[in-house]
């Protein structure tokens, strides 16, 4: 698992291949991951967009930007948590995302972003 805290948020990582989904002769490459977003501030915040940089190992790179997540704003209260799990496709046994949250503090209205972590896609064959 990846971590990181940026502007009172904790964002954690999880990835898993689903080997289910992907075709290797087609070079298709299917992953999924658990994000799990933790509010350590004294306000409530709601995410309003993300922003993903995707490499994939071949040295190809796609951005992916858009409202919310998995078609939701979540308002996530103080001490309070969100998780989703979304996917992402490759073309090479290996790869790598991170991004940035544009989030609103509910009590000023101000907005900032979060930080995404790096973290990467491996088929579990490529670790051995």
């Amino acid at each position: 698992m990846t971590s990181l805290i940026t502007e009172g948020m904790k964002v954690s990582v999880e990835t898993f291949y689903q080997a289910d989904y992907s075709n290797p002769l087609q070079s298709e490459f299917m992953f999924a991951y658990r994000i799990t977003l933790e509010n350590h501030n004294s306000f409530p915040v709601k995410l309003h967009r993300r922003h993903w940089y995707i490499f994939d190992s071949n040295g190809t790179h796609r951005e992916v930007e858009g409202e919310g997540v998995v078609g939701v704003q979540p308002t996530i209260l103080p001490g309070d948590n969100y998780q989703y799990v979304s996917g992402c496709n490759l073309r090479t046994e290996m790869g790598k995302m991170s991004g940035t949250y544009e989030m609103e503090n509910l009590a000023s209205r101000k907005t900032f972003e979060v930080t995404i972590p790096a973290f990467e896609m491996i088929v579990p064959a490529k670790n051995n």
